[in-house]
């Protein structure tokens, strides 16, 4: 069984902004797989169901990003996922603007809602698809800038590296991952 998680904040007012990355990558996961996201379980919303003949856990934890382990980790333990099954999708700043990055293990790298998920399994060693949403002119205001929609310019370098890295996160339910690290492009 592979569990996806989309990190994000729930809530109408986070609704496309840069730090709802994962959400955004997941919601195109959902599309490709016809696994809809819409059960209420976990601290979350999760989708199950079977693509490319695999079992899939899609789940988007409507805790705040700072608490997405608690809701990750009852996933885990519920459905007894190993850590070579589980993929993070997240938004990080020190990516340019529409590039992602895929990595088998690091540490969060300042963002906390990998952080809560690496305290809660008690590992660094969970794969993880970075998108990419620039830095801020002023580091004072990472906050108000993550919690921001996108500027109207980088919408389609963005709506790129979506598509780029559902279409990575869909690969991973079947293909080795450091394939999958070695191949993207």
């Amino acid at each position: 069984m592979k569990l996806i998680v989309g990190l994000g904040n729930p809530g109408k007012k986070y609704e496309n902004t840069r730090h709802n990355m994962g959400f955004l990558v997941l919601d195109r996961v959902s599309d490709i797989s016809n696994i809809d996201i819409d059960k209420e379980a976990f601290d979350g919303v999760v989708g199950r169901g079977k693509y490319l003949d695999e079992n899939v856990i899609l789940l988007k934890p409507s805790t705040f990003m700072n608490l997405s382990g608690n809701s990750v980790k009852q996933v885990v333990d519920y459905f007894k996922i190993s850590l070579e099954d589980i993929l993070v999708i997240f938004d990080d700043m020190s990516i340019e603007v529409g590039d992602i990055r895929i990595r088998d293990k690091g540490s969060s790298g300042s963002h906390k809602g990998m952080q809560s998920i690496i305290d809660a399994l008690h590992s660094e060693d969970i794969k993880r698809i970075r998108v990419g949403i620039g830095e801020p002119t002023d580091k004072d205001e990472a906050v108000d800038f993550v919690l921001s929609k996108p500027l109207k310019e980088e919408k389609p370098l963005i709506e790129d590296a979506l598509d780029r890295a559902a279409n990575e996160a869909v690969r991973f339910i079947n293909t080795d991952f450091h394939l999958i690290m070695s191949t993207y492009k």
